[in-house]
């Protein structure tokens, strides 16, 4: 009996929890079934919201307005729009191939949405390397450009992905595929493949090759960058992408590729404008920026207000100073040359306030596009550097014969001067000393501190790349373009903040909605003692005799001149404490300009532009820059160690690398080395570079 009740008391417990575990399970499973219901009704809404009803929901066309820093309206953007659609049969299967290989490879096995090419996407965002394919599908890209905004919203994103399955339910792939070749844009107001055909081949769609298929195929992606009329290193560049995507996925052979990609393109010489406005290269500018991000129907379409940074009055001085390039010669393409460049920033917040791409008879924004050698204007990033790195603007440096593996610099002057200051070596922009300077630091220092003041052209990796001591005298691989030298001139301005370029303030849609406001984006690169110390050393170039005396303003400035062997290119980049300026002549072909230098033709535009852009500013001295001038005073040894030797110190101690000094004894990866080619790398530590050669110095 008692055995019985025992039993009997032992099992009510166990029931008693598992009639709890189960409520608990029904209870979570109820909620389950609620939150699913909810998700599921809401895509069901945003899926009924994307049916098109064209007779009701399609807005009619606006054009969108730009704007000036000001508010005043100085440009109607609006798209004279060439499109003619036609039949996927026309279009040659290698340009459909094209655009399969390079926007979804996938196309004919997903089901309008692809999950492995949104996981791939999201998967090269973390590692911060680029892939050829996106994210969105072809199918959701002509949902999007057909029926949808260009707003970036999770609703508008939902309404993409139901719309493309609804596409896919109701059409074929080839279908698909047709619509969206007659939807997409490619620059110069073509829509569609045929317009774009004649556009740039002056011929039809099937009549084209390979090779202008893979280029046509590659300018959607950014229709500015990336056209052959805009950019024709970039469209090859591109062109060899798409290439290289086809025989990946077995469209072509390797053969077939290499061919392809060494077939010059005969490109249909563009029809000049009959008129040109103000600010025209800037108003181009800021129209294709928009466009890659919103799309080209949005920023002709759909009545956008663009409101940019631009001072009118700025750009009309910019624009009068300019006009003061000599007539030498037409090029074959019919374009007058020496072209030229200038741009005028804010550096305290990145405004750009004027642009000049070139003389206004092209498209080819010579400011943001024009990839060239900086030269001496290259050299304030190895002085920089020095300063971060104990140097002072009296360091001494002796400006004698060096052998570099072979590789013997020369001053422009055609002698050496013995024991100079790193104030003089500015000044007068000698090769030699700044040679020794980056010696001594190791060339990853300049390239990394002229990084980070968002110079983006560096090459770091293969057999020709910057991490050589000619890169000092501005001897790079590529270049730089004005913008992005002009820019980081500005960190010196700044008290060594960087601040990147801004052009739009702010973008409303028709209905006053904000699609976009800047946001200042800025970083600390060097120290404000050191900024002062730099600025106060290129003021001198100015003031004092050196190589930018016609740059002489009259209030204070500094700046650098840059002239490259041979006169291929000509800089002058100055600043004074509110406005940073770029200018660059040279031709296009990169022939020589007959002895022009930057002392002198790009030195008195950038004087004629800044004297009347900032006559209605008061003239201001630079912050610190006057208390540099009583520094303490090292020198420079002609031997391997990095430091400089301060007066008094022991020469002996110095060499047995006390007083803490570096050992560099050990090598580092710096930019490009061990990193995996990251182009943004922390600080290297001093090395001693492979020194560079058969690349020509720069002149002054």
């Amino acid at each position: 009996m008692d055995k019985h009740s025992n039993t009997s008391r032992q099992k009510r417990p166990t029931k008693k929890g598992s009639s709890t575990a189960k409520r608990v399970f029904l209870g979570l499973g109820l909620v389950l079934l609620v939150m699913v219901t909810g998700i599921g009704c809401g895509f069901l809404t945003a899926s009924m919201n994307t049916k098109p009803d064209l007779a009701n929901d399609i807005l009619p066309p606006a054009s969108s307005q730009i704007y000036d820093i000001n508010g005043n309206e100085i440009a109607n953007v609006h798209a004279a729009e060439n499109r003619r659609p036609v039949k996927i049969q026309q279009v040659p299967k290698d340009l459909q191939n094209a655009f399969v290989a390079v926007e979804d490879n996938r196309f004919y096995e997903h089901s309008g949405v692809d999950p492995r090419g949104i996981l791939r996407a999201l998967y090269a965002n973390i590692r911060g390397r680029g892939v050829s394919e996106g994210g969105s599908t072809i199918t959701q890209q002509l949902a999007k450009n057909a029926y949808l905004t260009q707003e970036r919203t999770m609703t508008r994103k939902i309404q993409e992905v139901f719309l493309a399955m609804q596409l896919e339910r109701q059409y074929t792939k080839q279908e698909i595929l047709e619509m969206y070749m007659n939807q997409i844009y490619f620059g110069q107001g073509a829509y569609g493949v045929q317009a774009a055909a004649q556009t740039y081949f002056g011929k039809n769609v099937e009549d084209l090759t390979l090779s202008e298929c893979a280029m046509l195929a590659g300018i959607p992606k950014s229709p500015n960058y990336y056209s052959p009329m805009n950019n024709m290193d970039a469209a090859m560049e591109r062109k060899g992408v798409v290439i290289d995507q086809l025989e990946k996925y077995g469209y072509i052979n390797s053969s077939a590729a290499s061919k392809a990609k060494k077939e010059k393109l005969n490109i249909v010489k563009p029809v000049k404008k009959k008129e040109t406005s103000e600010a025209s290269y800037f108003i181009e500018y800021v129209t294709q920026v928009l466009i890659d991000k919103y799309g080209a129907d949005a920023v002709y379409k759909e009545g956008l207000k663009i409101y940019t940074t631009i001072d009118m009055d700025m750009q009309r001085a910019a624009e009068a100073a300019m006009k003061n390039l000599p007539d030498i010669k037409v090029d074959a393409n019919k374009i007058q040359q020496p072209q030229g460049a200038l741009v005028a920033i804010d550096p305290h917040n990145g405004y750009v306030k004027a642009m000049v791409g070139g003389r206004g008879t092209d498209q080819f924004n010579r400011a943001t596009m024009a990839v060239r050698q900086p030269g001496s204007a290259f050299k304030p990033f190895v002085f920089a550097a020095a300063l971060e790195d104990k140097f002072t603007p009296s360091t001494i440096i002796d400006d004698s014969p060096i052998n570099i593996d072979g590789w013997r610099p020369q001053n422009d002057s055609g002698h050496f001067s013995g024991k100079v200051t790193m104030r003089d070596v500015a000044r007068f922009s000698m090769n030699v000393p700044t040679v020794k300077i980056a010696q001594k630091l190791g060339i990853d220092k300049p390239i990394y501190y002229a990084q980070e003041m968002g110079i983006s052209t560096f090459v770091l990796d293969g057999p020709q790349n910057d991490r050589t001591l000619s890169t000092a005298l501005g001897g790079l691989t590529k270049g730089v373009t004005p913008m992005e030298l002009t820019s980081a001139y500005g960190t010196f301005a700044n008290k060594g903040v960087h601040v990147e370029p801004v052009v739009i303030v702010k973008v409303l849609d028709r209905n006053g909605k904000v699609l976009e406001q800047a946001e200042v984006k800025q970083r600390s690169v060097i120290s404000e003692s050191s900024a002062a110390e730099l600025t106060d050393m290129l003021e001198g170039v100015i003031k004092k005799g050196g190589t930018g005396a016609r740059a002489n303003i009259g209030r204070p400035a500094a700046g650098k001149t840059g002239t490259t062997s041979n006169y291929h290119d000509a800089w002058f980049v100055g600043y004074t404490p509110d406005l940073v300026c770029g200018v660059w002549v040279g031709n296009d072909d990169n022939t020589a300009m007959n002895g022009v230098m930057g002392g002198q033709l790009p030195a008195q535009i950038w004087k004629n532009f800044m004297e009347k852009a900032l006559a209605q500013t008061p003239a201001k001295n630079f912050d610190g820059s006057a208390a540099t001038k009583h520094d303490s005073i090292g020198e420079l040894e002609n031997d391997k160690k990095t430091e400089v030797k301060k007066k008094g110190e022991n020469k002996k101690d110095a060499k047995d690398g006390k007083n803490g000094k570096q050992d560099t004894s050990k090598t580092v990866p710096g930019p490009g080395g061990a990193n995996g080619g990251n182009d943004s790398p922390s600080m290297p530590e001093s090395v001693a570079p492979e020194p560079g050669g058969g690349i020509s110095k720069s002149r002054n």
